[in-house]
């Protein structure tokens, strides 16, 4: 594959609206039929957008978080299950840049510059709880390593070109292993049946013995002993696409109210458009939606701020920031996507509008990680100067 190298945060950002701007007439029947997006997926690798975090030294554009989090945004407000596919692939780009050795981060940084994706292999069911990660890494006598496990909710790693997989090595530290999707031992199943974000092709990805070569194990550990952006690299962007759903829902309403929906009899509007309770009720959902974004503007912000003052007091205040867009987003998302069917009346609900899609995303990409213990650090750092936790979910 051969991809454009984009050069600026602007080139990005127009980019990113122009793809945004094709994807979005599709989408309600991509959802519908659950056609997985393919082609659009390889578009967004042609046009360059998938390596415009690789850093300036290796030949990319090292774009400010701000503007990741637009394109995000922009691009979940036209289809939020094919933003949510490259959520994990800026994540584990952001690992080669933190854990990388010279070599390595050389190597994958052409790899992305390339147009080649990365996915995501991390969570396990059945386990305790999301951080009991049970996929070994076993050093093998010739120095590589052999890794085995089951992993699921594996979005991305269905088109993936490498899988990074969370595992825990002899010394029961995590590390990513960075292995290729068609390598030997590498199963990828497409079992998500949920019932939003429906084309991620989050599944199962099953590690059966699989050789991976020293130079492909990043020593994942050690980015939480000092201070780190890991997580809050992570939740801007998963903020990002609860924004754009709502955005994309509101529009999706507006458009509705002016062209098929009909006023209630009481109101004396001649249009639903002019019916004053329903103008009332979108006043109240643009505001809750421009908070949403203002949140994400300024935590954004705060996290390119860190990156260029990295400390504990940086770390902190960006994590803080992201946590309380994340948490507004992730209701506003859920408000407004279920608010669509009040304000648009009993049309919108027909199926074949399949204008539900909306809420089903919010509802189920809002279930990530639980809002109230980001209120909860919220409320400790504000109140009593508690430092949030380094886990990578903050």
């Amino acid at each position: 594959m051969t991809a454009t190298v984009i050069t600026d945060d602007a080139e990005a950002l127009a980019v990113a609206a122009e793809l945004a701007d094709d994807f979005r007439p599709g989408a309600a029947r991509r959802d519908a039929e659950r056609v997985l997006p393919r082609a659009e997926l390889d578009r967004l690798s042609a046009a360059g957008l998938l390596g415009v975090t690789v850093p300036a030294e290796h030949g990319g554009a090292d774009i400010r978080q701000e503007t990741l989090a637009e394109v995000f945004r922009l691009l979940a407000s036209a289809d939020a299950s094919l933003a949510q596919i490259p959520q994990s692939h800026f994540v584990y780009v952001n690992v080669i840049r933190r854990q990388g050795d010279p070599r390595q981060r050389k190597f994958f940084f052409a790899e992305v510059l390339a147009g080649r994706r990365l996915g995501n292999a991390q969570s396990e069911a059945g386990t305790r709880h999301v951080q009991d990660i049970r996929t070994r890494l076993e050093a093998a006598p010739d120095g590589s390593y052999v890794l085995t496990g089951v992993k699921q909710y594996s979005t991305g790693a269905l088109f993936a070109d490498w899988i990074p997989v969370l595992a825990r090595a002899d010394d029961d530290n995590l590390h990513v292993a960075y292995v290729p999707r068609d390598a030997d031992g590498v199963t990828v199943v497409d079992d998500w049946d949920g019932m939003g974000q429906r084309t991620t092709a989050s599944g199962t990805v099953r590690l059966d013995a699989v050789t991976v070569p020293a130079d492909r194990v990043l020593p994942h550990h050690l980015t939480f002993r000092e201070p780190q952006l890991h997580g809050a690299v992570a939740q801007l962007l998963h903020a990002a696409i609860d924004a754009g759903i709502a955005a994309g829902a509101l529009r999706e309403a507006a458009e509705f109210v002016r062209t098929k929906s009909r006023p209630w009899f009481e109101s004396g509007a001649a249009t639903a458009a002019e019916d004053p309770l329903v103008i009332q009720r979108f006043g109240e959902l643009a505001v809750r939606v421009r908070a949403t974004e203002a949140l994400l503007g300024a935590a954004a912000r705060a996290v390119d701020a860190a990156r260029d003052d990295l400390t504990e007091t940086s770390a902190a205040e960006a994590s803080i920031a992201v946590a309380a867009a994340k948490a507004h987003a992730a209701g506003t998302a859920v408000e407004v996507s279920g608010a669509l069917f009040e304000v648009a009346g009993t049309r919108s609900a027909l199926d074949s509008l399949n204008l539900h899609r909306h809420w089903r995303d919010a509802r189920t990409h809002t279930l990530h990680d639980p809002a109230r213990w980001k209120i909860q650090h919220i409320g400790r750092y504000v109140l009593n100067g508690t430092l949030p936790p380094r886990h990578g979910l903050l």
